[in-house]
């Protein structure tokens, strides 16, 4: 086992060392396996590996999902979000601080990309929220922490990939990621408030807006193209009236419905956004199968096994052990985007989890919160990338204003390890109905 293990490492770390894209490493590093170990006929395998996984009833929502994102991408929705956002805040402490977190977890609600909705979100909220004399730092921390909300609330691409290398349904992990990903929410905004209160500085005097009742009613008229794609995507499906496949495809027309109504949608629009999608999709796509590939060699090698009875035997108890994870999960993010951690980590992983007495549905959550925390992880953060770009600014600043968002998601991990029931209540209950 050893040896299997070692050779692993070896021929993935010379294979992404000498530029092979992570797919075709993955690919061939399963096919030097089976050469190697087994007498098993590699090229019927392969094939027939790669039809199962390209063909199953999750992956093919994997494209339409990311289509719809490109799409909402080239509207005016984030100017909509803010529209309708920013009269309601007046009230909260913090006011227009919280538009970056609710506008965050909307449109994380009709995308499955965390960067995406950094970039979406972020062009018009951290825009207004300087102009308008708030806080630079806060700002910025803010967009960057609540971005990675893309990820947990659904619909979401890890989801997606984490249901069909762990075959569990993604109907459940879709579920299972509501109540913790507005959890978080309301924890970035908690802080955002208490800051506000503690240092009245972080927040202007005058913002130089003033909106009536009148004003706030009809600002929500401007979230009406949010709350249609929620709808069509979201309540489809626990309406029971589309699988995730099935409402990834209304999405997309949703999208296109809401494009045409906002005067953005054209034909050089939409062919950006479906040579955008392919490329997206054929990258990940790619990386899916070799991770699908690799993780049924090790698993026909009895490699999980094997590293699970030997974490055994340091006989750590389940916290420890899952805590244990989740630093390992944030280093890993330091050098690896949250995509590759899945796929490279889930065959070895998951086994060792699942015989610790962790719930595989409870693990998909957990594991995408860490990559959450791996979007912010410097030096490979696409996060910090899409507010640099947005801001100008280094990204060793943006790192730092985003320590405190940082250090509560981490917080909030411990927590769901503590109660798992935040996760999986919300399952039993809304599907067991």
């Amino acid at each position: 086992m050893t040896a299997i293990l070692t050779w692993l490492l070896i021929l993935m770390v010379a294979l992404l060392c000498v530029g092979i894209w992570i797919g075709p490493a993955l690919i061939a590093t399963a096919v030097v396996l089976l050469e190697m170990y087994t007498n098993l006929p590699t090229h019927k395998l392969i094939a027939n590996w790669a039809f199962n996984v390209a063909t199953s009833s999750d992956i093919v929502s994997l494209p339409l999902f990311i289509l719809m994102g490109e799409l909402l991408f080239r509207t005016r929705l984030s100017q909509s979000l803010f529209s309708g956002i920013a009269p309601w805040m007046s009230f909260l402490p913090g006011r227009l601080f919280h538009t970056t977190v609710i506008g965050c977890s909307m449109f994380a609600a009709i995308s499955g990309s965390s960067a995406a909705t950094t970039q979406v979100v972020g062009r018009i909220t951290l825009t207004e929220l300087l102009n308008r004399g708030y806080d630079k730092g806060l700002a910025v921390g803010s967009l960057a922490g609540a971005g990675t909300l893309g990820f947990l609330i659904p619909p979401s691409i890890p989801m997606i990939i984490y249901a069909v290398l762990a075959e569990e349904s993604l109907l459940r992990l879709f579920t299972a990621g509501f109540l913790p990903g507005f959890a978080l929410a309301g924890c970035f905004m908690g802080y955002m408030a208490i800051r506000s209160v503690l240092n009245p500085k972080l927040v202007p005097n005058d913002d130089h807006t003033t909106w009536t009742w009148a004003d706030r009613f009809r600002s929500l008229i401007e979230l009406g193209p949010v709350a249609f794609l929620i709808l069509t995507v979201l309540g489809t499906m626990y309406a029971g009236i589309a699988s995730p496949s099935e409402a990834s495809a209304i999405g997309v027309l949703g999208a296109l419905a809401v494009a045409a109504g906002q005067g953005t949608l054209n034909w050089k629009g939409i062919r950006d956004a479906l040579l955008g999608s392919v490329q997206t999709t054929c990258m990940i796509g790619m990386i899916v199968i070799g991770a699908f590939m690799v993780g049924t060699v090790l698993a026909n090698l009895r490699v999980p096994q094997f590293v699970s009875a030997a974490i055994t035997s340091w006989q750590l108890s389940p916290f420890v052990l899952i805590m244990f994870l989740m630093f390992f999960y944030i280093l890993l993010g330091t050098v690896l985007e949250g995509f590759s951690m899945i796929v490279l980590t889930l065959p070895i992983v998951l086994p060792v989890v699942l015989a610790a007495g962790f719930d595989k549905l409870w693990f998909g959550i957990f594991l995408i919160l860490t990559i959450e925390m791996a979007q912010i992880s410097p030096p490979v953060a696409f996060n910090l990338f899409v507010i640099q770009n947005i801001t100008g600014d280094s990204q060793t600043y943006v790192a730092w204003k985003v320590i405190p968002f940082f250090l509560i998601m981490m917080i909030f991990t411990a927590v769901l390890t503590i109660f798992p029931q935040l996760v999986t209540w919300p399952v039993d209950f809304i599907l067991s109905r």
